[in-house]
Parts: C-alpha cells; sequence; structure tokens
C-alpha cells in the first residue's frame, strides 16, 4: 500500500466506531465524517482520529471532507457507512423523508465514492466499500423508503467494481444481514453471537481491503450463525 489514510463517512459508536479502532491498531491515519462530530470526542481520543463535520448528501461538503484527508496524505481506504432511512406504509410514507433517505443513502455513496476514485485513479490503488444491508437485496413489506437507497448503493458498487478493477481500485458492497450487537441490543443475551459483532464486521471489512488481487470480491455477505436467509 502507498498510504494508510482512512476515510470513513458516517461515523458513530457501533461498526465504524469499532472499523476505526482496528484501523488505528493497524496504523492507518483516520479521517471521521459525520453530521455532528461531537458525539466523537471518545472515540477521537482512542485513534487519533481526525473529524469533519459533512453532510455527505452535499458535494461541497464532500468535496471538503477529502481535502482534509490530502492533508494527511494519500488516500488508501475509503468506507461508506451512511445511511437514510424511511418507515412505513407506501400509501403514508412522507415524500420528503423518502427523498433525504435517498439523498443520504445513495446519493451520499456517490459522491464520496466519487470524490475517493478520483484520488485514486492517480494514485493507481485503493479500495472504495460501502455498508449495505438486508434491505440491499430483499424490499420488505413497509421498507420501500430504506430498500429504496440501499438498493441504488448495491447498483453503484456494482457498477463501480466493474469500471475500477481493471484499474487496480477494490470496490466492495457488504450486505450486513442482521442487527449488529451493542450494549443497548443485549450483546450479552443468549444465544451466544446471535448478533453480528461489530469487531468481527471490522476484520472483515480490513481483510477485504488486504484481499490479493488475483482473488478479489466485490460482494460480501454477513450474517450470525442464527439467521435465516
Amino acid at each position: 500500500m502507498t498510504s494508510n489514510v482512512a476515510v470513513i463517512a458516517g461515523a458513530g459508536s457501533g461498526l465504524s466506531a469499532a472499523l476505526a479502532r482496528l484501523l488505528a491498531r493497524e496504523g492507518f491515519q483516520i479521517v471521521l465524517a459525520a453530521r455532528n462530530i461531537e458525539k466523537l470526542g471518545a472515540l477521537q481520543a482512542q485513534t487519533s482520529a481526525q473529524a469533519v463535520a459533512t453532510d455527505v448528501s452535499d458535494p461541497a461538503s464532500v468535496e471538503q471532507l477529502f481535502d482534509v484527508a490530502d492533508k494527511a496524505g494519500p488516500l488508501s481506504l475509503a468506507v461508506f457507512n451512511a445511511s437514510g432511512r424511511a418507515r412505513g406504509p407506501i400509501a403514508e410514507l412522507d415524500p420528503e423523508a423518502v427523498r433525504q433517505a435517498l439523498l443520504v443513502g445513495a446519493y451520499g455513496g456517490f459522491l464520496v465514492a466519487q470524490q475517493a476514485a478520483r484520488r485514486m485513479l492517480a494514485l493507481g490503488s485503493g479500495s472504495i466499500l460501502f455498508t449495505g444491508a438486508t434491505a440491499s437485496v430483499k424490499g420488505f413489506a413497509g421498507s420501500a423508503g430504506f430498500a429504496m437507497p440501499k438498493f441504488g448503493l448495491r447498483g453503484l458498487a456494482q457498477s463501480m467494481a466493474r469500471e475500477l478493477a481493471p484499474k487496480n481500485i477494490h470496490v466492495a458492497h457488504f450486505i450486513i444481514d442482521g442487527a449488529i450487537a451493542s450494549a443497548a441490543s443485549g450483546q450479552d443475551a443468549e444465544p451466544r453471537d446471535r448478533r453480528l459483532s461489530p469487531d468481527a464486521i471490522a476484520e472483515a471489512y480490513l481483510a477485504i481491503h488486504r484481499q490479493q488481487r488475483s482473488a478479489w470480491t466485490w460482494e460480501m455477505e454477513l450474517r450470525p450463525w442464527v439467521e435465516t436467509f
């Protein structure tokens, strides 16, 4: 790798935090992006990460995020973990809430990926990883406002993977098929490991980033052993 700079867009206390801690232990310089960066103080202290207030649905805001990352060094890894969601029956969904979900969850993924791709094309290497969900491949009843952005994000990832892999840029999409464990969700409840460990997911992300290019994967499904599919 030519550098160890990583951008994590949509940073919070779950998967993004686990990934930031892992990358910090592995020597990465980390730039965290979130709409509200005040919540990231403890994570910054743990990882020596920079935090940039970012609206992923705004092109200028995303460009500013990557300008900050440029000062840390050449970009090696970009992770899009932001998500938009609007719940409810189709006849009752608020159109504005759905528009915002699409702007954050799909358009935001495009904006972040575009900025990352421009830099990685110039470098000739790098990885761009997208966080999907069960809704990326299954549109459940009452979930149109979540399935639409997730389906869109998956299509973006697949198209980018086909375009950029021959240029030595690894693009991958993760289907997180199940609930992610946290103290609030009952991480220690029986049966053990019934929810996805954020630390285990983070290990999978790093493994994909480090895959040898003769055996790249563009998509990985992750689910706990008790989850049906």
